[in-house]
């Protein structure tokens, strides 16, 4: 084998360090900077994605935040709206109860009045026909009319001894 031949050492380190110097030479000053600028663009481009990811992560927290606030206050003033609606329909419900108190008042305070009106006509009328059939019967127990005047006084003081 030619390569382990000592004689030949020389040549060989030569050609290996003329070798070695021209492939560093062309990969260093054409090879390597290529890969180090798609590395570079790469890494760059990771970064700027990174960056984009979290600002738009920052901005997405805002949204949800100011989303979140704006659910609250939309939450009160639903709350607000429903809690004045009942007042209002308690304030109305509260008139209205009011107004049919006093009109049912006055309704009963005016059939209280025909009430004893009626009872009034009925006691008259019941003295007239006491007064007149206790004519009838004297005049027939009797044979004769007796004096309506006296008759009158006789029946009231009768219906005030009954009442009484």
């Amino acid at each position: 084998m030619p390569q382990l031949d000592p004689t030949t050492f020389a040549t060989q380190i030569f050609w290996l360090v003329i070798t070695f110097g021209a492939l560093y030479a062309i990969l260093s000053r054409v090879a390597l900077p290529r890969v180090a600028d798609i590395l570079a663009a790469r890494r760059k481009k990771i970064d700027g994605d990174l960056d984009a990811a979290a600002t738009l992560k920052s901005e997405a927290e805002s949204v949800l935040k100011a989303y979140e606030k704006a659910m609250a206050d939309a939450r009160a003033q639903a709350q607000a709206t429903l809690r004045q609606a009942a007042e209002d329909l308690a304030a109305d419900a509260a008139t209205k109860n009011a107004a049919l108190s006093e009109r049912l008042n006055r309704e009963i305070k005016a059939a209280e009045e025909r009430i004893a009106a009626a009872k009034n006509r009925a006691v008259d009328q019941i003295s007239e026909i006491a007064g007149a059939a206790a004519g009838q019967a004297t005049a027939r127990l009797i044979g004769r009319a007796p004096d309506a005047n006296a008759v009158r006084v006789a029946v009231e003081a009768a219906i005030k001894s009954g009442r009484g």
